[in-house]
């Protein structure tokens, strides 16, 4: 297939409203797709190439982008495909020289329109995960299969490409092999928000609560003596927390998979911050030095598989005795109830302990991997979104030579993009500062007059008193007394809270 057709049809997406018009039009092209095309056509569409990161700068991308563009297209998939295998695996010396020529090369090959789809794709402006429903159900109009059949395995599998690929090629039958199996992690499972446990309750009536943790989540798979431990984006962090494979070595199975969250605990048990626990993660030097300094706590809070037997269709309410009869000593702590009093008692308790809340859930429900839903209720005392930061201003006075000012934005699934809701340079610490400026340098795409545009890919932890009407933002809404809690590393853009989150917050339908 040719470049341009993925192109026309992803601008015609973004420029309908409809849902279903939406979906009509990606059927068509995966309906047309060869087999080899397919993880590429999806990785493409997603804003997530199947090389992963390149490994190129925006200079590179900007120098790239002012060739002159082809009259006509030539490109197919394959080739942009290739190319970018090229850039991602050039490496040594004279590495940046190279990937800068191979992106001329590519960009002197494509028309106009072309170019643009892949400015946008370098620079990540398509990497927000809200077209991953869209394209979902667009893989399984084109390969006539449910679309639950092909979320599940989406879910299970954690790659929507591999699975688009099955379900076209083979058909409905080969998506049964996308179980939650060992060593394949899948995507965790979200909870929804409630402003007090009395409404957790009142919505779930009996429930599991649990601490909620200010930690980063984790997921253990273990067959006999190998362990591996996983982290909220599903990347390999086994070799960063060599104290979490000991201790689940040590339980009585042969076969797990756990998922829970790890933290640093200070001398009285309670809570490192946040960024202190993430400080572990990703280190490859120092790791039995760190661990010395700083050791980390694993807390379970569900079992996805036991012994060969997968759990994840079986009530929390199982899971959770499965959990506790393997790994008593592990489990978060935790409380069953339909009592108010009972559950606000406990949230006193987990807050008294330095921890964020609690979760209540469902104790009839599967576990819907990747999916956020109303049977699990995380209740926080202050009012926080996770948004992505758009821009920022670089700083005046004392925070000179600093970005200050953060651009707020909600993801909109519907529109592809993020709607900004305000700004703040409130809560940043220096050591912020001096972190986010790098980080958003690294990132950034452009700028006018003090202010530096970025790729919408950071995401910020952000408390707030109130939701106000505003004609100065495109959503109509504006954060008040916005205020930085903590940056939010473990996430990506599409973790991001919605608009639709916001609007409900405000009172207003979504």
């Amino acid at each position: 297939m040719r470049f341009a057709d993925l192109v026309a049809t992803s601008g015609a997406v973004a420029a309908v409203s409809s849902r279903l018009e939406k979906i009509e039009r990606l059927a068509g092209l995966f309906s047309r797709l060869a087999p080899s095309e397919i993880e590429m056509a999806v990785g493409f569409l997603t804003g997530l190439p199947r090389q992963g990161k390149l490994g190129v700068g925006s200079a590179a991308v900007m120098a790239a982008r002012d060739v002159t563009p082809a009259e006509a297209p030539t490109l197919d998939l394959a080739d942009v495909d290739a190319a970018l295998g090229r850039v991602a695996t050039t490496s040594g010396s004279g590495s940046a020289r190279r990937k800068a020529e191979t992106l001329r090369d590519l960009f002197g090959k494509a028309t106009r329109p072309e170019q643009e789809f892949l400015v946008r794709l370098l620079f990540g402006e398509l990497r927000q995960g809200a077209l991953e429903g869209v394209l979902l159900e667009a893989v399984a109009r084109a390969a006539n299969v449910p679309a639950a059949t092909v979320r599940r395995a989406a879910m299970m599998a954690g790659d929507l490409g591999t699975v688009a690929r099955a379900a076209l090629v083979e058909g409905e039958a080969t998506l049964s092999q996308f179980l939650v199996q060992l060593f394949r992690p899948v995507q965790p499972m979200l909870a929804d928000s409630a402003p007090d446990v009395a409404q957790a309750i009142d919505r779930l009536g009996e429930a599991a609560l649990e601490f909620k943790l200010d930690g980063a989540r984790i997921q253990v798979h273990r067959a006999e003596d190998e362990v591996r431990v996983y982290s909220r984006s599903l990347r390999d962090v086994t070799s960063s927390v060599p104290e979490v494979v000991e201790l689940v070595r040590a339980l009585p199975a042969r076969q797990l998979i756990l998922d829970g969250e790890v933290l640093a605990l200070r001398a009285d048990g309670s809570p490192h911050p946040f960024q202190t626990t993430m400080s572990r993660f990703g280190r490859k030097l120092d790791v039995a030095q760190m661990r010395e300094a700083l050791p980390l706590t694993p807390f379970f809070f569900d079992a996805l598989l036991l012994d060969g037997t997968p759990l994840v269709d079986e009530p929390q309410s199982r899971r959770f005795r499965a959990l506790v009869d393997v790994a008593r000593p592990l489990v978060v702590p935790h409380l069953v109830t339909p009592d108010r009093d009972r559950a606000a008692a406990f949230l006193d308790e987990a807050l008294a302990r330095g921890h964020e809340g609690v979760v209540a859930k469902s104790l009839d429900a599967p576990y819907a991997a990747g999916r956020r839903g109303a049977s699990w209720q995380k209740v926080k005392v202050a009012t926080t979104l996770d948004l992505v930061v758009l821009a920022a201003e670089w700083g005046h006075g004392r925070r000179k030579g600093w970005l200050s000012n953060l651009h707020l934005g909600a993801r909109d699934p519907e529109s592809n993009a993020f709607v900004m809701l305000g700004k703040t340079f409130k809560g940043l610490t220096d050591e912020m500062l001096a972190w986010q400026t790098g980080r958003l340098l690294a990132l950034e795409i452009g700028r006018d007059d003090d202010t530096v545009h970025v790729r919408p890919e950071l995401v910020v932890e952000i408390a707030f008193n109130e939701l106000q009407a505003s004609p100065h933002y495109p959503g109509g809404l504006a954060l008040r007394f916005a205020r930085v809690k903590r940056y939010r590393t473990d996430k990506t853009a599409a973790d991001a809270d919605t608009i639709g989150r916001v609007r409900q917050l405000y009172g207003r339908p979504t």
